[in-house]
């Protein structure tokens, strides 16, 4: 499926919802309950990254099949990492909150969209999200070492040049 990639609107969030909280429960049945505990991403947090022009939807003919948060720019979670290191200290984009409807391919289209706009790209996940974390090595990212987000959990960062 060809995706086409837009910023969200107000409008879009009942889908965004919906998607978000499929992607809840797949990550509990597949092995991650703890990454998006409860609501994350709350709706106040979706509709600040629409205000701010952040966040975009994936979609077909007419229809939301994923969503995802871009970033250029410096992300403070990123400056601390502990292991191997980044690759590389060049401006990126950085992805979060990346998630589809089961669709497939939303990562892929993504992950192209976002190298349109910068060639450096960094990305997390959560130990236990073991279906990330074979999608985004699929997608040529390195694993770099473990980052904290801003609760002080830990995230395996990885970076795709």
């Amino acid at each position: 499926m060809e995706y086409e990639i837009e910023k969200a609107r107000p409008e879009d969030l009942p889908a965004i919802l919906v998607i978000y909280a499929g992607a809840r429960a797949f990550m509990a049945k597949t092995g991650n309950p703890n990454q998006w505990k409860g609501s994350h991403p709350s709706r106040e947090l979706l509709e600040q990254d629409i205000r701010e022009g952040n966040l975009y939807v994936l979609s077909d003919k007419g229809q939301i099949h994923g969503v995802f948060a871009f970033f250029l720019g410096e992300d403070p979670t990123y400056r601390v990492i502990q292991g191997k290191g980044w690759r590389s200290t060049a401006p990126y984009g950085t992805i979060h909150r990346i998630a589809g409807d089961g669709s497939g391919g939303i990562l892929h289209a993504c992950v192209g969209f976002c190298r349109k706009r910068i060639g450096y790209l960094r990305i997390d996940t959560h130990e236990d999200n073991r279906v990330m974390q074979g999608a985004v090595k699929k997608e040529g990212f390195v694993p770099c070492g473990i980052i904290h987000i801003a609760d002080g959990s830990p995230r395996i960062a990885y970076d795709l040049m």
